[in-house]
């Protein structure tokens, strides 16, 4: 059995840790497999005890009337409004129970969406919120939310049109942050690895707080975004909306260094940069590129700017970039 799976079911893995098993899970048919019995296992053990629980409840009712149908025509009567009344309890009593506890089963079957490289994916959760995930993405989201609050969880990059319902807070977790929000439109930017995360609000209000800090949290206004780093979360306005046009499969770059393009392009595509001349990274570019270009056409779109050699390993997904 696999380590990283059994700590997965355990809810011992770290954001960064469930991306590599989500990764892996994709590429290892076996571990697929493992991974779809041990989902089924776990909701199947939440469910087994309420089905024994209705079948009990029909064997106390079958139990009843084989007893009243032995007494007298004038006691059948009396004894079967008496014993009908204590059936019709035991029988709702247990599809009440069955039903709470199918609602609360149902709260902790989580479902995932990964997106791969190069790709995007929009769905629709139950609650109506809309949620665009951007390549190399993982969505973590119930079947069904709670009665009190709405929590997914996300790893890589997603846009969240939020349903409102001013009872349930919809809660995003992401690595060490939290954002909570009744009914707003914003994106999040959490990769493992880059070092920050970044939130742009386009409409209502969002609060972001590290986990177990909600005291010290900041609320975001329209246009403004924050960026957490180090711990610490500083606060401006968007100075480029259109880097979110990426929900609508469009990568746009405003003035970007090559180095800050590239950290990007390797996450969308899957691909690794080697550049072995560090001039080439302070050049700075504008432009746009549909999601379904390839990366080699991307790349020589950016050479007609500021002109470099591209050498690209296929076996090892390797491009190297030299002047």
């Amino acid at each position: 059995m696999d380590k990283q799976l059994l700590n997965y079911f355990s809810d011992e893995l770290l954001s960064d840790e469930k991306l590599e098993l989500f990764q892996r899970i994709e590429k290892d048919k076996q571990l697929k497999n493992e991974y779809i019995r041990l989902q089924n296992l776990t909701a199947v053990s939440l469910l087994s005890s309420r089905n024994s629980d209705k079948e009990e409840g029909l064997r106390h009712f079958k139990i009843f009337s084989a007893q009243i149908r032995q007494y007298t025509q004038r006691r059948l009567y009396i004894r079967i409004a008496k014993y009908t009344a204590m059936a019709l309890i035991i029988m709702a009593s247990t599809v009440w129970l069955t039903l709470l506890l199918s609602d609360t089963a149902t709260d902790h079957s989580m479902n995932r969406l990964h997106v791969p490289a190069g790709q995007r994916a929009q769905i629709t959760l139950q609650d109506g919120t809309e949620v665009w995930l951007n390549a190399q993405s993982t969505l973590l989201y119930p079947s069904h939310f709670s009665r009190n609050n709405r929590e997914v969880e996300i790893i890589g990059e997603a846009y969240f049109d939020v349903a409102k319902d001013k009872k349930r807070p919809f809660i995003v977790t992401t690595q060490h942050v939290e954002l909570k929000v009744l009914g707003t439109q914003f994106n999040v930017y959490s990769y493992p690895g880059v070092g920050y995360i970044q939130t742009d609000l386009i409409e209502g209000s969002v609060k972001v707080f590290q986990k177990n800090q909600e005291k010290r949290a900041i609320v975001l206004k329209p246009n403004e975004q924050v960026i957490i780093r180090d711990g610490s979360m500083t606060v401006s306005k968007v100075y480029n909306p259109e880097h979110l046009l990426w929900k609508n499969g469009i990568y746009a770059f405003n003035n970007e260094r090559l180095i800050d393009i590239i950290g990007k392009l390797q996450l969308y595509y899957d691909v690794q940069f080697v550049v072995e001349d560090p001039e080439i990274f302070n050049v700075r570019y504008t432009g746009k590129f549909r999601q379904r270009e390839s990366i080699h056409d991307i790349l020589q779109i950016l050479q007609k700017i500021q002109y470099f050699k591209i050498e690209r390993d296929r076996n090892s997904n390797v491009i190297r970039l030299t002047k």
